[in-house]
């Protein structure tokens, strides 16, 4: 480095003038600086996250029916950003498909139950299609007032189809965690998904879910 020859020399030229003999001491090396623009890695910690998806009621005796809540209880990922800037930024996430299970209190337990059984065996079939996954291809990210406004942009990967979505979501960094939320609606029948039914059909599920998450992570 110019500086480095410049702090050399002057030490030299001092040590000629007075006259100093015997071996020159070289000086250790300097211990390297974290370089900028370095990448942080989080995990997701699914004891201190939710994923949740909506299923809406819908025909022609919608109003008889009931919303679904279904959550993930198995599902783990990781993320990458730039501390400061976000970017370049990454996100990994895997879902067990067969995890998912009704949560809302309208419903008995022995409705649940049955709810359950139809996720598996007609809705989502884990056995041929045990996981849901997410892998970003894209990130754009904002700063406002000590949130990150990010957009993921990625492909998603639900009952053996895979589409790209766009995610929106407020990211904070606080210590060593990383908490990101929001929610993003997907199309079911994009991904061949069936929908269940009751009363002879008259009522079943929307074509539109509503996907809500709330993770955190914590730096490794």
């Amino acid at each position: 480095m110019r500086l480095w020859g410049k702090i050399s020399a002057f030490a030299l030229c001092a040590a000629l003038a007075h006259g100093v003999a015997g071996e020159a001491k070289t000086a250790g090396p300097t211990p390297a600086a974290a370089p900028q623009g370095a990448t942080a890695r989080y995990r997701l910690d699914a004891s201190r996250s939710t994923f949740t998806v909506r299923a809406f009621s819908g025909g022609v005796l919608w109003f008889k029916g009931h919303d679904h809540l279904v959550a993930a209880r198995d599902f783990e990922g990781e993320a990458t950003l730039t501390p400061g800037s976000v970017n370049p930024a990454s996100l990994r996430l895997t879902v067990r498909a067969a995890s998912l299970a009704e949560t809302r209190d309208v419903f008995t337990e022995q409705q649940k139950q049955i709810i359950d059984k139809e996720l598996r065996e007609i809705v989502l079939e884990p056995d041929k299609y045990p996981e849901i996954t997410f892998q970003s291809t894209g990130v754009e990210a904002k700063a406002e007032g000590g949130v990150f406004k990010v957009r993921l942009t990625g492909d998603l990967t639900l009952h053996g189809v895979t589409r790209r979505v766009t995610i929106p979501a407020d990211v904070t960094v606080a210590g060593e965690d990383l908490r990101a939320r929001g929610e993003f609606h997907i199309e079911r029948s994009d991904f061949k998904v069936k929908a269940t039914s009751a009363f002879h059909g008259t009522v079943r599920v929307r074509d539109k879910l509503k996907v809500m998450f709330d993770i955190v992570a914590r730096r490794i």
